[in-house]
């Protein structure tokens, strides 16, 4: 990994309201730029919490790593945009392009790096910055400083320029990155005050739409309108590659303001959201009002630690709530799976589930901090299922992109019924989870008819029936929860086809043929991108993908003394993944990938087997390694608040080993001490007693005074309020939690 000197935090090139330099505020120890280098595709920028609109700059993009549309390494601002992905390995949304410059009119984007051939400017990390809500920077090629800041659903642009000629603004409605392309761009100049325009995109999501709606300050001198890179002679540009070169009247300070309001629906519903959420021309005043949502949504969980710890907590935490999207206007509408326009009641809609990563933690997390969005979240996906008639694997934009493996829904909405976060919706949840999974494609025809999914008819088939197997426990739980027993009992039979991918010779999973042998030849260690028997993994790292029924897998490896001394072997057996190994395959410690999901439970399976010294010893080693304070602070695609929200339990001592199931497994605590601020008003506090870098292990614990010898909590006694109190030293208590009756089940 690439070192960086973070001098943007050391510089304060832009003065921020008092509010946000408050010795008690959270927002101090948020450093956006973590996750921005190295594989770990954050979005860096201005945005709300869960909001519409992620307003940022985007570079030239140079492929993989810049999906969010901005990477560390970069020394170029092309311009800024009013959406971006964050954390995930696809080149959608970065829409709607706004570029102040001066000097001569250029209307497409940069390619080369001396950016002699398009917009753009070069910048200087020293004179940028960015706090949860706002983002500047100096674009030294037009000597113009850039402040940023949005609403949820409108973003503020405000420009000061220097004494540069001819200043001008550039708005590109058919910018795009990556594999994202243009389909129809509109912009209409309604007067000198106001634009209304949408862009039309294909890419990931195959029909995306965005509406837009401008507001000058100070108004138009003039403007010009480009159509395909010719000029239009009119007030309205519609088709492919429409831009405007807008001539804005300067005010006494030479600044230039800028109102941007998005929708999903029309542009005059952009407007409106626009008018409504930002009545101000201050940005000062929106961003207090932003930097105030922010100090709330962080000041749920109070930490206590050092400096390092406080700043990857607060950063983590500010990376889960970027997503899922506020996907909703003002007025109740928004656009369904199905393209539709609706309006619904008594909910707030969203968008972006990156489910197959983020049913792993990040829902279980939401279920605590944010049990009213998460609930939100849940009916978002139901009204999916309705309009598209299953529930949602990877949904973008009222579009499903059918990305990843498996029914990852199943155990976010199961967890959720169970957890009661559902009322009013059982039998919608219920009817939404047995429908989807009774598919017949991607290998479920097979699940359904009780067998495993022969690796010669469909790719990926191990994965893909491990992940069924996850997703029909979760659904027999919610079975058994709402009195259906045959339902659950079937549903029970379906989960334990994980036993068919295993091989007893070899002691792996492995992609089984149709006629009952495994793939041959085999190598564990090897992993294919998206062309062998796993998904982004190899066999070393999808024996342990049964988080359902860890005694069954324990027991199926052959005891736990099998099964603990190949869990070592796991994290300490090095081998060549092979030259077309995922790159999603990162964090390695032996074969354990912190950079991909699937093996986010893995450390914590030793309490399983009576060993909680062993995941305490690794859970600190991949916080220690893994989550560093640098801008390469993350080991793999962060993947929508997943790889935060790890962190996010992780750093508290615990962890959700079975997304669906309300079981956290105790680890190891990184914070000396925590207070979650629960939305039903109690408060479910922790202490780590004596805690440090040499002190990781668990002697023992008490729970509201009294000693507690279990390895894991429940969600109801987090729900409920309490203290627990860890107590840490230097050497192993290998007594705790060793006893069966002591250990998660």
């Amino acid at each position: 990994m690439k070192k960086y000197l973070i001098i943007v935090l050391l510089i304060p090139f832009f003065t921020l309201p008092a509010f946000a330099q408050m010795a008690d505020n959270p927002l101090q120890y948020v450093n956006p730029f973590i996750g921005t280098d190295y594989h770990g595709h954050v979005f860096l920028g201005a945005s709300t919490p869960f909001g519409a609109i992620q307003l940022g700059p985007s570079n030239i993009s140079r492929g993989w790593d810049w999906c969010s549309g901005y990477h560390y390494s970069s020394r170029e601002i092309l311009g800024f945009t009013h959406t971006h992905l964050s954390g995930t390995g696809i080149g959608d949304w970065n829409d709607v392009l706004l570029l102040p410059a001066t000097g001569e009119e250029l209307i497409s984007p940069a390619k080369n790096d001396d950016l002699s051939d398009g917009y753009g400017s070069l910048f200087q990390h020293s004179r940028e910055r960015c706090t949860p809500g706002f983002y500047g920077v100096h674009l030294d090629r037009y000597g113009i400083d850039v402040r940023l800041t949005t609403t949820d659903r409108a973003g503020m642009h405000e420009y000061e320029y220097s004494d540069g000629d001819n200043p001008h603004i550039v708005l590109d409605m058919s910018f795009a990155i990556l594999w994202n392309k243009p389909v129809e761009n509109e912009i209409r100049i309604i007067n000198d005050s106001t634009i209304l325009g949408h862009s039309f995109t294909k890419g990931w999501a195959s029909d995306q739409r965005v509406f837009v709606a401008f507001r000058i300050q100070n108004g138009l001198k003039s403007y010009k309108l480009f159509q395909g890179g010719g000029e239009v002679g009119d007030n309205t540009t519609i088709g492919l590659n429409s831009v405007a070169v807008l001539y804005p009247n300067l005010d006494d300070e030479n600044k230039a303001k800028i109102k941007v309001g998005i929708s999903y629906v029309s542009a005059e519903n952009a407007l409106v959201n626009l008018d409504k959420e930002v009545p101000s021309w201050s940005l000062d005043k929106i961003l207090d009002q932003t930097q105030n949502k922010w100090k709330g949504e962080l000041a749920k969980v109070e930490i206590k630690g050092s400096k390092e710890v406080k700043t990857k907590y607060y950063t983590a935490m500010y990376h889960t709530y970027f997503f899922p999207a506020l996907f909703q206007d003002i007025d109740g509408r928004y656009r369904a799976a199905d393209m539709s326009i609706k309006q619904d009641a008594g909910y707030t809609n969203y968008t972006l589930f990156s489910l197959w990563d983020t049913y792993r933690a990040f829902h279980p997390w939401m279920s605590i901090i944010q049990p009213a969005r998460a609930r939100d979240f849940v009916i978002s996906m139901l009204n999916i299922y309705r309009d598209q008639g299953k529930l949602p694997v990877w949904h973008l934009s009222a579009n499903e992109t059918n990305t990843m493996i498996g029914l990852p829904a199943i155990p976010v909405v199961s967890d959720a019924l169970q957890k009661g976060l559902l009322t009013g919706y059982e039998d919608q949840a219920y009817k939404a989870m047995i429908h989807s999974s009774m598919g017949k494609s991607e290998g479920l025809d097979y699940v359904n008819r009780l067998q495993y999914i022969p690796a010669d008819s469909i790719n990926e088939a191990t994965a893909k029936g491990l992940e069924y197997a996850i997703a029909d426990a979760a659904l027999a739980r919610a079975a058994s929860q709402l009195g259906n027993t045959a339902d659950a009992d079937a549903y029970t039979k379906r989960s334990e086809l994980y036993r068919t991918y295993f091989d007893t010779g070899t002691g792996f999973m492995r992609g089984r043929m149709a006629d009952g042998s495994f793939r041959a030849p085999f190598d564990p260690v090897r992993a294919d991108h998206r062309t062998n028997d796993y998904c982004e993994g190899n066999g070393w790292q999808y024996t342990w993908l049964v988080p359902q029924d860890v005694p069954g897998l324990i027991s199926m490896l052959g005891g736990e003394k099998k099964f603990t001394d190949k869990l070592d072997r796991f994290f300490t057996t090095n081998g060549d993944l092979g030259e077309n190994a995922s790159a999603d395959i990162s964090g390695l410690i032996g074969q354990y990938a912190q950079g991909n999901e699937p093996n986010h439970h893995i450390i914590y399976l030793y309490n399983f087997a009576g060993q909680q010294w062993k995941t305490a010893l690794r859970a600190r080693q991949v916080m220690d390694t893994f989550y560093t304070t640098k801008v390469d602070g993350l080991c793999g695609n962060e993947d929508a608040g997943q790889m935060s929200a790890w962190y996010n339990f992780s750093a508290l001592g615990f962890y959700p080993v079975n997304a669906a199931n309300g079981v956290y497994v105790i680890g190891s605590p990184e914070v000396d001490g925590a207070t979650i601020n629960l939305e039903n008003g109690k408060k479910f506090e922790l202490l780590a007693m004596n805690n440090s870098s040499k002190n990781i292990y668990i002697q023992k614990i008490t729970w509201n005074g009294v000693s507690y010898e279990k390895s894991y909590l429940t969600h109801d006694m987090i729900m409920q309020g309490g203290k627990l109190v860890y107590f840490m030293g230097d050497k192993p208590n290998k007594s705790f939690g060793s006893k069966v009756s002591n250990r998660p089940q």
